[in-house]
């Protein structure tokens, strides 16, 4: 072994080491301090979703050795729950995490972050969103707002909500006052049912005092937390209007368009990283609390096919008229159309043959 070529390499290697040592802080060095606020437009009490922005802030306060801060401000703190995408336009705050179908009122093309009802399952919506343009012309739309959205989490399929009474027909459905999120309001309304926008957090207080008659928020995990369960014990399924649902962390564009290029990927990173662990943990919640409800006497029963029927071909009336008077509404629905019919020819191949099969097993305990 030549002794002189060791000492050299290694010595080489040294150094090297103690440059990335001294590297690594020095970048960090560089960065400049910037300090954000982000509102939510959920309560604190739901820590998948809220807790989503939480995990959100600590991961930028680490990948950028704290100097990227993000304080982290629940619905009502700053503004109220639905109006996190006002306070990001007007730069009252430079971030917001929320639900863009809660804005369909200002244009219903809003409706497609977060999920157009009847359209796809949570895999197929993400595919159309990260590979099939989706998010990009979601983004166009959005420039007239002065703001740029990124994917942030979800919830997978929901379910359909707690109502005082059985629902048989279409008949149990009219002059019902029913909290529905977002969009699916405007279906629900041409079928005879009125629909309230209702911030999570002020649910329960309107179904206890009568205010309204039934509600839905997200699933098990999320629906025993609020309580609902008290005051209603009819428990549908499923969610049709959100057979998936994505959040959205809104960024004010121009705040944005100031960053360091690091500190904007690392929005997107852990937008990334949110996604990846908001929609297992109600995976993984959702079965057990579901068992805690229906053992504490909330009653499960599915939406009769003709009610889910009638509701289908409402909503694709909806979406046929919207389409010929909205040019925004109109690229997107033929966008995800287009991506919904192909997406539903391969899971019927694979996927929803497997399911089925192994779902009948599990049935019979195997």
């Amino acid at each position: 072994m030549n002794r002189r070529k060791l000492v050299r390499t290694g010595a080489i290697g040294a150094a090297a080491a103690a440059a990335t040592a001294v590297a690594a802080p020095a970048i960090a060095q560089g960065m400049p301090e910037v300090k954000w606020r982000l509102t939510s437009s959920f309560p604190k009490s739901l820590d998948t979703l809220f807790g989503g922005s939480e995990l959100f802030a600590k991961l930028i306060g680490e990948m950028s050795d704290n100097k990227f801060q993000i304080r982290v401000f629940a619905a009502g703190e700053i503004v109220p729950g639905l109006q996190v995408a006002d306070a990001v336009q007007n730069a009252t705050v430079e971030m917001g995490q929320t639900a863009a179908y809660y804005y369909f009122g200002k244009d219903p093309s809003f409706v497609f972050e977060t999920g157009l009802p009847f359209s796809m399952n949570q895999r197929q919506a993400l595919a159309w969103q990260v590979h099939g343009g989706g998010t990009q012309l979601i983004n166009e739309f959005y420039k007239q707002y002065g703001i740029t959205s990124f994917p942030f989490g979800g919830t997978g399929c929901q379910m359909g909500g707690w109502f005082r009474k059985e629902i048989n027909s279409m008949d149990d459905m009219k002059g019902l006052k029913f909290r529905v999120g977002g969009f699916a309001g405007l279906i629900l309304q041409r079928l005879g049912v009125v629909p309230q926008q209702i911030a999570g957090g002020d649910i329960y207080p309107a179904l206890e005092k009568g205010t309204i008659d039934a509600c839905e928020w997200v699933g098990p995990y999320d629906d025993e937390k609020l309580g609902f369960a008290k005051v209603a014990k009819y428990y549908y399924y499923p969610g049709w209007w959100e057979g998936h649902s994505i959040g959205s962390m809104y960024v004010n564009t121009k705040a944005f368009e100031s960053l360091p290029k690091a500190y904007k990927a690392m929005i997107e990173t852990a937008c990334g990283m949110v996604s990846s662990w908001m929609v297992p943990k109600y995976d993984a919640g959702n079965p057990a609390a579901l068992k805690r409800l229906v053992a504490g006497g909330a009653i499960l029963k599915p939406f009769p096919r003709p009610v889910l029927e009638a509701c289908f071909d409402e909503a694709y009336k909806l979406y046929d008229e919207l389409s010929a008077k909205n040019a925004s509404f109109k690229k997107l629905f033929d966008s995800l159309k287009a991506f919904r019919t192909d997406q539903n020819l391969w899971f019927r191949v694979a996927e929803n043959t497997f399911d089925n099969f192994n779902f009948s097993m599990s049935a019979r305990g195997r």
